[in-house]
């Protein structure tokens, strides 16, 4: 059947035969197919851009033109300048009378001093790329050949680096948006999970007479202890290293517990123990920070929460992402009250709960 320029309603498929939502003559177009397709080629770009130093080579305010950056990098022209098109098509560059620059997200994000650089992220997000290529024989056998729990430290170092720079935005908006530093007296912080320490570091910036208890394994304390050196903020920091489902914390001693992108990894009953063990060790009225990515119930209003599930699932043991239905049921369960969401920067939703008073 030829398309039509306008779909017209086919009259058995009328609202008043099979409900809505009902389908046209029209058939869909393949643009939603090729766009997945595209996506793989996409990122590869980018982190062809990033390894070959393309925007920091060009830099901040400078337009340049193919022939004289290929001689500052020593690449061939025609290879530099279709790389160099394909990333204008994607967005991080501008083109104009052949010259190229940085335009502001690419400025932003992929500078590697960037004012929110992601430049060490892009490679690291995904996870280890070879999974993805047998993403099917791992939903066929319910677990990854190479779950990076194998050798969690070899990738979860580089991945906190990476993702100390987005997180802490996040972190320095939300101490603001929920008022830690007009909290009373001298108030203990619990990080469970810390990574590089971007949550516990934002909060006792805005508190300075908070101490934190900062947790990790081993080699990931590492980072957190050099990130709170560089921000001067380790005198008030203790440090636990271990698998936080083991570690011993106080009961009832904390004013504020974080779990900051660490439920996702732990599957549905690890992530429900932890708001569980997070109540534990709170105070009367002290305050749940639970920041994560979230599935929304239709998978379709946040689709980059559902598809940071398939990202867990490519290459964790217990993996996944959960809807914000679940993640309230459980907060309920253990007993939180006052229960709330906020977004203190894009794709970075932060629940906030309290455990009530005796």
């Amino acid at each position: 059947m030829a398309d039509s320029p306008y779909p017209e309603l086919k009259k058995t498929h009328t609202p008043a035969h099979i409900g809505t939502p009902w389908r046209d003559y029209k058939p869909p177009p393949s643009s939603t197919v090729w766009n997945i397709i595209q996506g793989f080629g996409n990122y590869w770009v980018l982190v062809a851009a990033l390894e070959l130093d393309i925007f920091d080579t060009i830099g901040a305010g400078r337009a340049v033109e193919v022939d004289e950056l290929a001689g500052e990098l020593g690449y061939p022209v025609a290879h530099l300048r279709q790389l160099l098109d394909g990333l204008v098509a994607l967005g991080v560059l501008d083109q104009v009378r052949e010259r190229y620059e940085l335009n502001e997200a690419a400025e932003r994000y992929l500078l590697s001093d960037g004012t929110a650089s992601m430049a060490d992220l892009v490679r690291v997000a995904p996870g280890p790329h070879d999974n993805w290529t047998r993403l099917a024989d791992t939903v066929r056998r319910g677990r990854p050949e190479t779950p990076i729990e194998d050798d969690a430290a070899a990738f979860y170092v580089p991945l906190v680096r990476g993702t100390f720079t987005t997180q802490r935005r996040a972190a320095m908006f939300c101490a603001r948006m929920i008022g830690v530093g007009r909290l009373r007296g001298a108030p203990r912080l619990l990080d469970l999970g810390a990574g590089g320490a971007p949550w516990a570091i934002s909060m006792l910036e805005a508190h300075p007479q908070m101490t934190a208890v900062v947790n990790d394994f081993d080699d990931v304390i590492t980072v957190a202890r050099e990130k709170t050196a560089e921000h001067e903020v380790i005198q008030r920091c203790e440090f636990r290293a271990g698998d936080f489902h083991d570690v011993a914390f106080e009961d009832d001693h904390y004013d504020l517990v974080v779990l900051g992108h660490v439920c996702r990894t732990e599957g549905a009953e690890g992530a429900a123990a932890l708001i569980r063990r997070a109540f534990a060790a709170l105070r009367a009225d002290g305050r749940l920070v639970l920041a994560d990515y979230f599935a929304d119930n239709t998978r379709k209003l946040n689709p980059f929460g559902v598809l940071m599930g398939v990202t867990m699932m490519a290459s964790t043991a217990r993996g996944f992402t959960f809807t914000n239905e679940q993640f309230v049921e459980w907060m309920r369960d253990a007993g939180f009250v006052s229960i709330r969401m906020i977004e203190p920067i894009g794709f970075n939703n932060v629940y906030i709960a309290r455990k009530p008073r005796r």
